[in-house]
Order: C-alpha cells, then structure tokens, then sequence
C-alpha cells in the first residue's frame, strides 16, 4: 500500500507542533513537515522516506520524554500506512475548517440508529403476535439470536434489492469457534474462520457426518496451510520473483516457520531505520524476525568451494551480517521498545531464508545442507536456512512426504506440531 500523504495529515502534523517542547523535537517534526511540503508544484511528498521521518521524529520524542508526542507522532504514521481511516482520523483530532465535529458522520450515525430501531420494533411486533405469550427473556433472546445470525447475511442471486439472514448459522459457527479453542490445530483467528465454515453448506455436511467434527475441522485447516504451502513454493521455484513477492507469500503464515511461533507481530519498524522484513513473536513473548533473501533469483552463489568442503557464500554472510545490525538496533532500543509496542527484544533471534539448492545442480542438496548447518552451529542468535528446507520441514509437519529424500529427516530444533494427516475422503 503506498504511504498516504493529504491535508488532514499536514494539518495534524500542525497540531503536533502545537504541543512540542523540546528543540530536537521540534527539528526532528520540522524535517517531517520539509518532506511534505517539498513535492513538486504545490503537491505533498510521501513515501518511504515519509515514514522513516515520521518514526525518527518518534523516536526523538521519546527519548525527550514527550510521550503525548509519541502517541501523536504513531497516530500519524499509522494513518500514512493507512491503519487509521480519515473519518476517525478527523474526528480524533477535530481536522475540520471549523473545529467542530463532523456532522454528516454524525448524521449518518444516527440515521443507522434509526433505521435500527425502526427495524427492531417492527420486527418484535410481529414476533409477538406469533408469541404472544413470550415473555421478556424470550422476545430478548430472539434479537440476540438473529443480531448473531446477522453476520452470515446472504444475497441471493435470484431475488435482486432483497437480503437474507439465514437461521441458527451463529449457533453452529459458535460450536465451531469452540472446538477451534480447544484443538491442536494453531489458528489465527477461530470466530472468522469458524464464521466460514458455518457458511459452508459442504463443510456443515462433512461436520454433520462425523460424530465431533474435530477431523473435519483439523482436514480442513491442514488443506487450507498446504494451499498456501503450494503458492509459497511457486513463488519460491519462480527465477524472477523478488524479495517482495516472497515476503506476501509467507506473511499471515508464521505456522511455517514452526510450532515455537504463535503469530506475527504487527509491527514491522520498531528501530528508526530499520524494517524488518516478517516479525515473529515466539511462545515466550520474545521477538524473532525473519530476514528474506532472494531464492531462485540469488544473483550470487548461495556456497563456494574452499579447499576440500562448500562454505556459505558471501551472499550469505552479507545476509547474516545484515540481521545481527538489526538484532544489535533490538538490543538497544529495548526498553523503548517493550514500553511502546509491548514486544520483548532483549532475547530476540533471527532467521535468513537465502537462496535453494536448485541453483548449484553440481552440488548434492545434503552438502549443501550440511554446509549450512555447520555454519549454524556457530552462531548463537541467527540461523540460515534455504527456501527449500522451509518447504520441506513445513510438509513434514503436515505429514507430507519428504520431497528431498525417503528416509526419515532428521529432527529439525523448531518442527511444527504433530498434526492430523489430510484424510483421503477429503
């Protein structure tokens, strides 16, 4: 998404200024404001270059201690990323001509209110005259239920200008989101994704042919993670693709990279400067961030010949070099860190992902491998890795076959959890 830069960032950035104290803060939002105003014509310049200020000039405030302008400074980068909507944006920081709050927002709010309530009183008069002995609870559960079953809300195909809310699909995806919790399958967000499958009428048959569901429910997460393990190696065996692509590939997948990680975090700058490239967030609460390289498009040799043994190449080390930079940024920034994103770095690791075995056909994928390994036997915080063996420890923990080689694999120190292999029926 390209960072975003308007009028109502300009003016906020004004009242910014309004409530700095300190002369280095006041420089640091000055150099901010030169940006901006410094496009061509009378236009706004943004772009990366907008967000690397507007972080600088946060990190400044808070080393000043003006924390009311850090959390000013965040709310405005955050709206260059587009994380915060104009409309709240405006309202938050009253970005009106005339300082007031914005009335058709509030118009609009309140014709919703209406609507609503209209709605509701028509909707229980007729409940009532077919209960008319319901009593209170009862005519209030109803509304509950069907506020609930609201979120599954269809539009027929074959009556266009009318909508329907089908029944007791909130109950069912509540039962689901329940045997989500409990499972050992790791998913992201269980209300949404049991929400989906609620809405699934093959998926509610397969659920009502099983005495739990748990199979199905398990089937179903473990071939939507080998869909996106199939896009993932695409990607990866694709000669052109860039560091970007590779990045979307792997991003809201962090079950990939092992069952130690339990999500990513959303933060992807936490070092003025610096941007790591996938952030994760291990079962300790600590910080593990993922360097990407390129694979089948690494422009140097992934190992070198030296003497009697392949070494990394020099690909590799400017790879690891560039992570330890990073973790060195993490270990300095720690405590400002952990107060204003809550993430632990102190014992931060790294993984790179550089390059696959595909590019040295003369080289047997196991030396390859091993000389990898021996490398990582000697550093403490960072790890190498190809893009092939990710793949391939990622389908062993879907219990797929080892693409690399029949024997059993060696046990690899972050191997995802044990989980159920994809029934045939499915």
């Amino acid at each position: 998404m390209a960072t975003r830069c308007d009028m109502a960032l300009e003016w906020q950035l004004e009242k910014v200024a309004e409530a700095v104290a300190g002369q280095a803060v006041q420089d640091a939002l000055s150099a901010v404001l030169a940006h901006i105003n410094g496009g061509p014509g009378r236009g706004r310049r943004g772009g990366k270059e907008l967000e690397r200020l507007l972080a600088a000039a946060r990190g400044t405030a808070a080393d000043a201690g003006e924390w009311h302008v850090v959390r000013m400074l965040q709310d405005a980068l955050d709206y260059a990323q587009g994380l915060i909507l104009r409309p709240d944006f405006d309202e938050r920081y009253r970005l009106t001509r005339d300082g007031r709050r914005d009335r058709i927002s509030r118009d609009y709010l309140g014709r919703t209110v209406w609507v609503t309530h209209r709605w509701m009183v028509e909707e229980g008069r007729a409940y009532l005259r077919k209960q008319p002995d319901a009593s209170v609870a009862e005519f209030l559960d109803h509304f509950h239920a069907q506020g609930e079953d609201a979120l599954f809300m269809e539009a027929p195909e074959d009556r266009p200008g009318r909508w329907v809310i089908p029944r007791g699909r909130a109950e069912t995806a509540l039962w689901l989101e329940r045997i989500f919790r409990d499972g050992r399958v790791d998913i992201e967000d269980p209300a949404l994704a049991a929400r989906d499958i609620a809405a699934s009428p093959e998926a509610l048959a397969l659920l009502a042919a099983d005495r739990k569901g748990r199979l199905v429910i398990q089937a179903a997460e473990l071939r939507r993670r080998a869909a996106g393990l199939d896009e993932l190696r695409a990607v990866v065996e694709d000669p052109n693709a860039s560091e970007r692509e590779l990045q979307r590939a792997l991003e809201g997948q962090h079950w990939i990279f092992g069952g130690r990680f339990v999500g990513e975090a959303a933060h992807r700058r936490l070092v003025p400067g610096d941007e790591v490239d996938i952030p994760l967030i291990r079962g300790d609460g600590a910080l593990h961030i993922v360097e990407l390289k390129r694979s089948m498009g690494l422009k140097h040799p992934l190992v070198v010949r030296h003497r009697n043994a392949w070494v990394p190449g020099a690909e590799v080390h400017k790879a690891v070099g560039q992570a330890v930079n990073y973790l060195v940024g993490l270990d300095e920034d720690r405590h400002r860190i952990r107060e204003e994103f809550g993430i632990e770095t102190r014992r931060a690791g790294a993984l790179v992902l550089v390059g696959h075995p595909a590019l040295h056909p003369e080289v047997p994928e196991e030396e390859i491998t091993e000389a990898l390994r021996t490398f990582n036997d000697h550093m403490s915080r960072v790890e190498v890795l190809t893009y092939k063996e990710l793949l391939d420890n990622a389908r062993r923990s879907l219990g797929g076959p080892d693409e690399r080689r029949s024997e059993a694999p060696a046990a690899v120190p972050w191997a995802g959890r044990e989980l159920l292999p994809l029934p045939p029926a499915l």
